[in-house]
Parts: structure tokens; C-alpha cells; sequence
């Protein structure tokens, strides 16, 4: 067995799903805490367990969240579809007036033949990838990674294939460690502090596309333009950001822009159903990296209740905090076009500007029926 063979089989059998078990869960004590308390952590959730006082929880920090069934998880024979696949981290829209349940995973478009009828065009939990060069138990790529994977690539960052320098576990960087750098790391596989040659951000989809050999692309400005108005749509609308695929196989350019649902009645297939450089809702037109932006913003769970509308008290200004600002909330941000002072509609003090919380509201007034409520924060907190 050559070296390449090895790395698939080992990278296979360590990427079998997490928490396919029976819920309880296996609490162990894996070192000292920095006051000198024990630290516990959960073999089985993957997930802290250390009570107040560094005293052992009777249960650790992940164990209400429920477990990807193996009904969940698709399993996608690469083989079958020679006309490409694409798989993204899957997320509630930004804006939603449809009564149709939240999307949350990966989700994933398959087809036949280069620029035919997609057959698979849906989201699941997980995905298993399996073909004649990959290894016997397949490559699983969990919801976790891909929404993950999603916020690092918005936010400009790239990802790194990490292991545990003591377990060799994969390593995922969630929440605030997902936009930031660094070497020294909490393993989930083991729960023991390790540090990695280079200061980087882990998530295990990096080593699914070294493997197969698709790595990002740079994506193409959509061609499409669209003007809606909401009354047209009664079944509702749906609005996402774009965002780089995890696994994109087909020879045509991935597009970049603004991605709309809009159904003229509940039951019916989503028209349009594309991605667009422009888009106008009732005159109002949407800024696809404010939209981007508020995707992942709303992903992360220590970003929750932060994002806001500023608007200068002096010139009118609203606020779009870029860059690291766009994820890093500040005590008293001033507008960077007079310097004023920005005010907004919440009494915390650590925050950050996104003007399309205030317009999508906007269009919320005008929408014939009230959008669904999406919290921020919908993943879990890190340990």
C-alpha cells in the first residue's frame, strides 16, 4: 500500500460521523485548567464537561444538540455524476418570507451532464463522498465544517488540514476561532491543548480538497440582473449571499453575487431560483456584500445581538463595518466619513455596522407576510 493510500484510508476512518451514538456521555478528566482545577471533557460529544469550581458536569456542553442520524447523510457516488457536483455550508437566508423550514448543512447540487437538470439539489446533515479513487469508507464532510468553512471564506480566510499533535484527531475551528489565526488549539478528539507548525485556521473540508484535488476558485460576477416586488411573490421571498463552494467540480465558473428564491404561491418551485450581480426589492437595491456579510455575521454565536444599524449623528451617514471591524465589536465606532458619533437602536455597547439590518426591515413592512425570525448565533458555542 503506497503513502497516498494510506493518508485515504487513515483521513476515511478518522472522518467517520460524529456523535453516532446513544447520547450518553463518556466524561473523562484530561489535564489541569490555568487556576489549577481539573479540566473534563466528553469522549463522546467531542465537547467540554467541566462544571464551576473545575468540578466534572454530569453532562457535557454538546450534549443537547441531536446527532446526524445516518439517514441524514447523503451518500454521493462521485462516479455517477461526470457533469459536476457543487457543495456549499448551507444557512437560513438573510431575509425570509416563506413558511418553508430553515436550510442548516451542506448542501449540494449534483449532475449528469455538464449543464443539464441538476438531480440532486438539496441539503442534508452530511454528506459522504465515495468513488473508485477514494478511500473504502468515503469522506464525510459534516454540517459543522461546511457553515464553518462558509464563514472563514467570507470573512477572507483560508483554512488549513489540522491534526491533534497528540491523537491525530481533525481539527475544526469554530466561532470566534474561525476567523482568527493561531497556532495553539483545544482538540475535540481528545481535549488537550496542541500547537500546529503555523499560525492557521483548521477545518477538516481542507483535506477533502487536497485529496480530490479541487481546491477554490476564484468565482465570476453573475451576469444576471433582477427587480421584484413582494406583492408579486405572496409565497414569499428568500435572499443569501454568496459564497465560495467547498467542493465545486464543474469546468463552468462558480458566479458570485446575490442568490433569490421568489415563489408566487406556497407549493409552487422557486422563480427565479439563480444567483444575480444586482437585486431590487420594491425600488430598493441590495449591496451583495452587505448580504454576504450578514450571512456569516448571523452564524456566529458570539456575534449574537451585536450587528446593527449605526448611523452617524452627524452626517446620516450608515455605518458598514469592513474588513476585521465586520466581526470584531467596538465601544464607540465613529463614522469614517465626518467622524461623528454612531448611534443605534440597542443599549450594548460592543457593536458593528451593517446597513442592510435597517433595509431589510424596510422591506419587511412592505412584505404581504411577516419574515421568519432567524436568530444569530445558530451554531453552537466553542468549549
Amino acid at each position: 500500500m503506497n503513502s497516498d493510500t494510506r493518508q485515504l484510508e487513515l483521513f476515511g476512518l478518522q472522518m467517520k460521523t460524529v456523535q453516532e451514538h446513544n447520547g450518553v456521555c463518556d466524561i473523562k478528566p484530561v489535564g489541569k485548567r490555568r487556576d489549577g482545577g481539573t479540566r473534563y471533557w466528553c469522549f463522546v460529544h467531542k465537547a467540554d464537561a467541566t462544571a464551576k469550581y473545575g468540578r466534572r458536569a454530569k453532562v457535557c456542553r454538546a450534549a443537547h444538540l441531536p446527532p446526524i442520524l445516518p439517514e441524514e447523510i447523503l451518500e454521493l457516488d462521485l462516479d455517477l455524476y461526470p457533469g459536476g457536483i457543487a457543495m456549499w455550508g448551507a444557512v437560513p437566508p438573510v431575509y425570509d418570507t416563506t413558511r418553508l423550514p430553515l436550510d442548516f448543512g451542506v448542501h449540494v447540487h449534483a449532475r449528469k451532464k455538464a449543464g443539464g437538470k441538476k438531480i440532486i439539489d438539496l441539503t442534508y446533515r452530511g454528506v459522504r463522498l465515495i468513488g473508485r479513487q477514494l478511500p473504502s469508507n468515503g469522506l464525510l464532510i459534516s454540517e459543522i465544517d461546511a457553515v464553518y468553512y462558509m464563514v472563514s471564506s467570507v470573512f477572507g480566510y483560508d483554512t488549513r488540514h489540522v491534526r491533534c499533535s497528540f491523537c491525530r484527531y481533525p481539527h475544526l475551528d469554530k466561532d470566534w476561532f474561525s476567523i482568527h489565526p493561531h497556532r495553539r488549539h483545544l482538540c475535540a478528539g481528545c481535549g488537550r491543548n496542541f500547537h500546529d507548525t503555523e499560525s492557521a485556521i483548521g477545518n477538516p473540508i481542507r483535506a477533502t480538497q487536497e485529496i480530490l484535488g479541487l481546491f477554490p476558485r476564484k468565482p465570476t460576477k453573475a451576469a444576471k440582473t433582477v427587480s421584484l416586488r413582494q406583492r408579486d411573490y405572496p409565497g414569499g421571498i428568500q435572499i443569501w449571499g454568496s459564497n465560495p463552494a467547498i467542493i465545486w467540480s464543474s469546468k463552468k465558473p462558480e458566479e458570485e453575487g446575490i442568490h433569490v428564491h421568489a415563489y408566487k404561491r406556497d407549493g409552487l418551485p422557486a422563480k427565479p431560483d439563480d444567483t444575480f450581480s444586482v437585486v431590487e426589492i420594491d425600488g430598493v437595491r441590495l449591496e451583495p456584500v452587505m448580504v454576504r456579510t450578514l450571512m456569516a455575521q448571523n452564524s456566529l454565536p458570539h456575534l449574537e445581538n451585536r450587528v446593527v444599524s449605526l448611523k452617524c449623528d452627524g452626517c446620516g451617514a450608515m455605518e458598514f463595518s469592513a474588513g476585521e471591524q465586520a466581526f470584531t465589536p467596538v465601544v464607540g465606532r465613529t463614522c469614517l466619513k465626518c467622524g461623528g458619533h454612531l448611534s443605534g437602536p440597542t443599549r450594548l455597547r460592543r457593536t458593528i455596522g451593517n446597513p442592510l439590518i435597517a433595509t431589510l426591515d424596510y422591506l419587511a413592512r412592505a412584505a404581504p407576510r411577516s419574515p421568519q425570525k432567524h436568530a444569530t448565533g445558530l451554531l453552537p458555542e466553542t468549549p
